[in-house]
């Protein structure tokens, strides 16, 4: 989809603001009354939801703060001070609800909420393709989904807002389990009007496939793992996925949207404004060519100790040392998946990967439960990785073969946070990897942005 996101710097962005609740409230910079009236006005409003997952508050950085380095899969490093301070405090678990980072999260996934709800509150009444309609549609309600996914992950109680937010408008609060039942109904109806593939000028829209993974991943949240693995099985044999046969195939420029790829968010370096920072946040500094490496997002000494000798999916996940201008070596870890060379800071090419085909076999086994067919779908994923299977009689519990496989394969990918929660185990698996956060210190919800709780004085902050 990279030809489509040159579409997004003369796209306009949707509807009019509220000056109570803006998160809720698409940014105008278009008169609404002009727009939403043709088939390419709608094609252009979708297109700037797409372009809203680069957000700051989304996947440019929000996501990878809240849903790999507040596990144990890495951490901020020594730096707590300036612009670092938001990202080692919610390492830390001492945040506040005045941190930027989690206030980001929130306004910029209520913004591509909004922006899906005033496509889909318009696009009825509208004469366009059918096809294009029902893709749309499609488009729109899996985008609003992912949002609210993220959002019930991290906050919990949250507004699940619908329709367009109007000045006057009351919220209130759902708890996660009523949002995340709403998204797996629209993710259903999201998977019947997407197509499974696209030609190579819609390359990077969502799919059948795209809307499954999620729809499938949402119903294991909620403990309904029997329908879930119906999901799983129609990706695994109607959607045509393969894994990639070389691990290393899986990143870079080169390899976006490979036949492993579901879902990526679409990056585009160039000075256009649709860069990615991930190879700046994620390299040492002084280890780039171009820019400052700011060593975030740094894997911890338990993510590196979680590969087995021979793991083939070391080498291209993350780096224990590099060799720096003088020539010396220096020990420090960090993600090598998102490694470029942009040509200035901040402007890499790097997709971010959402969602391939190994967690989807992983998520299987997890569904199916222990048995000869769940240990065939982990050992699916292993045999790539050039690791011998594993079976019943392999040391640990199932549950805990299936957690360190899936932390190995999707490192860095923005699954731990959820699945570390999913499995009830979150406080003891960062306490192991960072020590000093005790147990006792681990909080399953993220605060609810000071804001918003002083907008809304009915809200409740929920952080259990």
């Amino acid at each position: 989809m990279k030809n489509i996101i040159i579409v997004f710097l003369s796209m306009v962005v949707l509807s009019s603001c509220s000056s109570d609740f803006t998160d809720l409230a698409p940014i105008s910079n278009r008169n609404e009354a002009d727009f939403y009236n043709t088939e390419n006005d709608f094609v252009s409003a979708i297109n700037s939801s797409y372009a809203g997952l680069q957000n700051n508050g989304v996947y440019g950085r929000g996501y990878w703060t809240m849903f790999e380095m507040r596990g144990d899969n890495t951490d901020q490093g020594p730096d707590a001070t300036g612009l670092a301070r938001v990202y080692a405090e919610i390492n830390a678990f001492t945040e506040d609800p005045l941190n930027e980072q989690i206030t980001a999260v929130w306004t910029d996934s209520y913004s591509v909420i909004a922006n899906c709800n005033v496509i889909l509150d318009r696009i009825d009444g509208i004469q366009m393709n059918a096809d294009v309609k029902n893709r749309i549609i499609g488009e729109a309600l899996f985008l609003r989904s992912l949002m609210y996914y993220h959002l019930a992950i991290a906050y919990g109680n949250i507004p699940l807002q619908l329709t367009p937010f109007s000045v006057g408008d009351e919220l209130t609060q759902v708890d996660a389990n009523t949002v995340l039942t709403q998204i797996s109904s629209d993710l259903a109806l999201a998977e019947s009007n997407l197509a499974v593939s696209y030609s190579v000028g819609d390359k990077g829209r969502a799919t059948k496939g795209a809307a499954a993974t999620l729809l499938a991943k949402v119903l294991l949240t909620l403990n309904k793992n029997s329908e879930a693995e119906v999901v799983l099985r129609r990706i695994k044999t109607s959607y045509g996925y393969e894994l990639v046969s070389d691990y290393a195939n899986l990143w870079g420029q080169a390899n976006e949207n490979n036949k492993e790829s579901i879902f990526e968010v679409e990056f585009m370096s160039g000075g256009i404004g649709q860069g990615s920072s991930f190879t700046n946040d994620f390299s040492p500094s002084a280890f780039l060519q171009t820019g400052q490496g700011f060593g975030r997002n740094r894997p911890t000494d338990a993510l590196v100790a979680a590969y087995a000798p021979g793991d083939l999916r070391l080498d291209p996940s993350l780096g224990t040392s590099y060799i720096n201008a003088s020539g010396d070596t220096v020990l420090a870890k960090y993600i090598k998946k998102f490694w470029s060379d942009p040509p200035t800071e901040n402007d890499a090419d790097n997709n971010f990967v959402v969602f391939r085909y190994a967690d989807v076999l992983l998520m299987l086994a997890e569904a199916i439960g222990e048995s000869t067919e769940a240990y065939d779908l982990i050992n699916e994923v292993r045999t790539r990785a050039g690791l011998a299977d594993i079976d019943a009689s392999s040391p640990g519990t199932f549950t805990e073969k299936l957690l360190n496989e899936r932390q190995v394969e999707l490192a860095f990918e923005n699954h731990r946070w959820p699945d570390l929660k999913r499995f009830g185990v979150a406080a003891q698996k960062v306490h192991e990897a960072e020590p000093f956060i005790a147990e006792a210190a681990v909080r399953n919800l993220f605060y609810i942005p000071q804001r918003e709780m002083d907008i809304n004085t009915g809200f409740v902050q929920n952080t259990n």
